[in-house]
């Protein structure tokens, strides 16, 4: 298994972010959010990867916690930011799966190389 959230801009492999690999919170966002939800669709992330789930849309930004491998995401917003390489191509679209949760739409199947939810406000 492997976590991942991309290596930044270098337009590189993919690197393990070894930082709380061990630490997996399962229990979902509040409801209560600045922006309406975009849908009641959910996306794979990528089988196999336990992705980070980061305070913005970088590599750069706090670690929040990690996704079990097998999880299905809602997409809130999304925005642009750091570009990311992984297993579903190079992009710099994050997610935006709850209130300050942002992971890497490279690592999320969403059917489309091009937005699937509302830009996100802030």
């Amino acid at each position: 298994m492997t976590t991942q959230d991309g290596p930044g801009s270098t337009g590189t492999a993919p690197q393990t972010d070894g930082a709380g690999a061990g630490d997996v919170v399962t229990e979902a966002a509040p409801a209560a959010f600045g922006t309406a939800l975009a849908g009641t669709a959910t996306y794979p992330v990528a089988p196999g990867y336990r992705v980070n789930v980061r305070q913005g849309a970088g590599t750069n930004t706090p670690l929040v916690r990690q996704l079990p491998a097998g999880a299905r995401v809602q997409i809130r917003c999304q925005q642009r930011g750091q570009w990311v390489v992984g297993p579903y191509g190079t992009s710099n679209l994050w997610d935006n799966i709850g209130p300050g949760e942002y992971v890497s739409d490279s690592y999320v199947h969403t059917g489309s190389s091009g937005m699937v939810a509302p830009g996100c406000l802030s």
